[in-house]
């Protein structure tokens, strides 16, 4: 997902055909395109009456029908102890508005219930001090996020004039985000643009898929880089920024991600995680209109097992 769902615009759903009889609770977080949404954080949405059913405030345990139309408006989340913390972060660029950083792997970007440190924003409130309070208390200064285990490039907002601006060019897709990726098999195309919806699994709430139900459009452009027999190295562009687009619309066309422990394939590469990296960001800074753009070279895991793929 590009943007918090808070303080975002009330979210808004048709019931189709095959979801009537659903409890309007179920409904809700298969719909939400944000794997850290619970069905337990959706029913306290619900008992604090911020989910409608054709207008009327609903219970958990309604039923919605086919053609209902069910809006969600997400409350501010209540204060939460995050607590700054000295954690080290590779900086590269850094003013009065906002911070770009090089996220390591393994670092999650934000707190979730239940999880409240070690997390990327737990380090930005230590070396900022000065973060944007418009994502709410739980996601200060977080425009858009990566996965824990993807690394690059990520910005961050220190103020409310910088996270409306970088929010609102996410929303336009005047963001570059360029991301490099090893994937199984051999594609057969030089380049294409993957155009296709993505929404919840049915069979996995925490998994996302190519689907018609209750998905958001979704388009990833890429570009081969290198053929390594049965890996190829390509470059990824987003169009939108859906929660694990790419590792999601790769899958979808027979090439998922080398390393990926959700969405990949058993045998794979020696990477603690899937060898996916935000390589390039670039974006017009909100204050000055300046068009700014940084590159980050692979980490050197990465590089690792693409020399190993190379010497074979």
């Amino acid at each position: 997902m590009s943007n918090s769902l808070y303080n975002e615009e009330p979210l808004e759903w048709v019931a189709e055909a095959e979801q009537s009889g659903e409890r309007v609770d179920k409904f809700v977080t298969d719909s939400i395109d944000d794997a850290a949404v619970s069905r337990t954080q959706v029913q306290e949405w619900i008992k604090a009456g911020a989910v409608l059913v054709d207008g009327k405030v609903a219970k958990a345990n309604v039923k919605v029908m086919e053609g209902n139309q069910v809006v969600l408006t997400i409350p501010e989340p209540e204060e939460a102890a995050i607590i700054a913390e000295n954690i080290p972060l590779e900086v590269v660029y850094e003013d009065s508005d906002l911070i770009v950083i090089n996220k390591k792997r393994g670092m999650v970007v934000h707190p979730a219930p239940g999880h409240s440190s070690g997390t990327l924003v737990n380090a930005l409130m230590y070396h900022c001090k000065d973060l944007s309070g418009i994502n709410g208390l739980i996601r200060p200064g977080i425009v858009h996020r990566i996965d824990k285990d993807t690394t690059g490039l990520l910005m961050a907002a220190k103020n409310d004039l910088a996270h409306i601006s970088l929010a609102e060019q996410l929303k336009e897709h005047t963001v570059t985000r360029k991301y490099i990726a090893l994937v199984h098999g051999n594609l057969q195309h030089d380049q294409g643009t993957i155009d296709a919806p993505i929404g919840r699994d049915l069979n996995d709430r925490k998994l996302f898929t190519v689907t018609e139900r209750n998905s958001r459009h979704a388009v990833t452009h890429f570009h081969v880089l290198e053929r390594l027999g049965d890996y190829t190295v390509v470059e990824l562009q987003l169009e939108t920024g859906r929660t694990h687009q790419i590792r999601v619309h790769m899958k979808y066309i027979g090439h998922p991600l080398a390393g990926d422990p959700v969405y990949g394939r058993n045998k794979t590469v020696a990477l603690k995680g899937q060898a996916l990296h935000a390589a390039l960001l670039g974006f017009t800074h909100p204050r000055s209109g300046e068009r700014l753009e940084f590159e980050m070279p692979l980490p050197a895991d990465f590089e690792f097992v693409l020399s190993n793929l190379r010497s074979r």
